[in-house]
């Protein structure tokens, strides 16, 4: 790999923080894990990346003493150490930072950071040392935080700060983000790299899980990278060129990351006018047309993921016109939309898309029980036969009816909620963030899906945040703005800085 990262900062004669050797897991006898390696130091930020299903998230996981290795050793500062629950690992001073951070809603930011080592004065909860110190902490890492503030009412980067914080309180020697940045704008990411390489000169170790490589450039001294659960490639993390990493993610060369699409653009499928929810958004008109991916673009709350949702029925809009086909049509629920033919995949597929206790059978089956059902009795059998049918077409994995949905990878689990809606038979798909967390080769198997429907005469309106993908995808452009839609672009015309001023310029 090209343009090496400087040289971390421990001595080259001790040993690394931490070492994993050979590290194995499986799950119904079917391998996650299969000899994976990982090595850190003390002052260095690693990054771990891979495929979705590659195994990262359980690797770290076996070493934050959540899940039990089958097999494997691991190394604390030259020693063999036994890490067989999260007691054994918080021993060590290991602290794992979840994608969705693990705090207690109900407690207060100052109390979720000393959880577990509450100051104390004559054996009794010192609550004005907690606040004090919890106060002076914060302002040290340059957090905006309220000490007395509830987690329940914070955001997804306030939340992330709250853990972070909590590792630097209890002065971990190790510290693991996993996909940190998936919830974060640009302002906020800015705002998580200050602090970690606040971390890394304090001597903190850092692995850093993520799919964002230009991200992941900015960031790390070292990449690692797990392919089919096992560690395929150690070495410094490259500044520009990845292509070799990314080769060695998914063991063969990407080409054409956004392939190219030879859909015939037909009528009109989707038309809105004055569209108007509160003060979410107002006045929004625009089409899509058979065989087109219009893109929806803007800041973070300019009212993009509200419009999808209000077309969507979920809510719907206060008012404004929406036409299928050229017929007026009132979507007042998203059962209304289901009706005339519209698919919503949502921003938030864990939380609004998917049912993660369920099967991916049964997931499929969820938006089709009407066809699945006679007389109120669901037919199994059929149920089984179209999931194994989607499973092949779009290449879950692993490729289980069965298997319960919270247990896939991102990727995966945006498959199984496409699915839903293939099956279903709907005929204009919006697409919230459809990539998100989402690994290199999973994208391009998701934007080839996208291209399919498009050259079968599906319309698509896809909400993006990445630029990128907005102008790779995409015919048009439609920017929002402070709830508006404030220009329209011709995608083979327009350019990343041009939709970031129209995004960003004031009235």
């Amino acid at each position: 790999m090209s343009d090496p990262a400087p040289v971390w900062t421990a001595r080259a004669n001790e040993p690394p923080l931490v070492e994993l050797r050979q590290i194995q897991k499986s799950y119904g006898g079917m391998p996650a894990l299969k000899g994976a390696h990982l090595v850190a130091r003390g002052g260095e930020v690693v990054g771990l990346v891979g495929e979705n299903g590659a195994g990262k998230s359980t690797l770290i996981r076996i070493l934050a003493g959540e899940i039990l290795r089958d097999g494997g050793e691991i190394y604390w500062r030259g020693r063999a150490a036994r890490v067989t629950s999260r007691a054994d690992s918080e021993r060590l001073g290991i602290t794992l930072i979840h994608q969705e951070p693990n705090l207690a809603p109900h407690l207060t930011v100052a109390q979720n950071i000393y959880l577990g080592h509450e100051p104390s004065k004559h054996g009794i909860l010192d609550n004005a040392k907690e606040g004090n110190d919890a106060r002076a902490l914060l302002e040290k890492l340059g957090f905006p935080l309220d000490p007395k503030s509830r987690i329940g009412s914070l955001g997804p980067a306030e939340r992330q700060q709250v853990e972070i914080a909590r590792a630097v309180a209890h002065e971990s020697p190790l510290v693991m983000m996993d996909e940190p940045t998936s919830s974060l704008t640009a302002r906020e990411v800015a705002d998580l790299f200050r602090v970690v390489r606040g971390l890394k000169a304090e001597g903190t170790a850092v692995i850093f899980v993520t799919h964002r490589l230009e991200e992941l450039a900015q960031i790390a001294d070292r990449v690692s990278v797990l392919r089919d659960g096992e560690t395929v490639e150690e070495g410094p993390m490259p500044r520009r060129d990845f292509g070799e990493l990314i080769r060695a993610m998914v063991g063969r060369e990407l080409k054409d990351f956004f392939p190219p699409r030879a859909a015939r653009i037909g009528a009109v499928a989707l038309e809105v006018e004055g569209l108007e929810r509160g003060n979410e958004f107002k006045e929004v008109s625009f089409s899509v047309r058979r065989g087109e991916l219009v893109a929806l673009a803007g800041l973070v709350g300019a009212g993009r993921t509200e419009v999808a949702e209000a077309i969507f029925g979920a809510p719907p809009a206060d008012r404004g016109r929406i036409r299928i086909d050229g017929h007026e049509v009132r979507i007042r629920s998203p059962q209304d939309a289901i009706r005339h033919g519209l698919a919503l995949i949502t921003e938030d597929r864990k939380r609004t898309g998917l049912a993660l206790r369920l099967s991916v059978a049964e997931n499929i089956s969820l938006a089709n029980l009407d066809a699945l059902g006679r007389r109120g009795v669901l037919d199994l059998k059929e149920e089984r036969r179209a999931a194994l049918n989607f499973i092949e077409r779009l290449r879950i994995r692993p490729p289980a009816p069965g298997q319960r949905v919270g247990r896939l990878s991102g990727g995966n689990q945006q498959k199984v909620a496409i699915a839903k809606w293939l099956y279903r038979q709907a005929r204009i798909f919006i697409f919230d963030e459809p990539t998100r967390g989402v690994d290199v080769a999973a994208k391009v198997e998701i934007y080839r899906l996208m291209n399919d429907l498009t050259e079968s005469g599906a319309a698509i309106l896809m909400v993006s945040s990445e630029l990128p993908e907005i102008l790779g995808m995409s015919d048009r452009v439609l920017v929002m703005r402070n709830g508006r839609l404030v220009k329209e672009l011709v995608t083979r015309e327009a350019s990343q800085e041009e939709i970031m001023r129209y995004s960003t310029l004031s009235e």
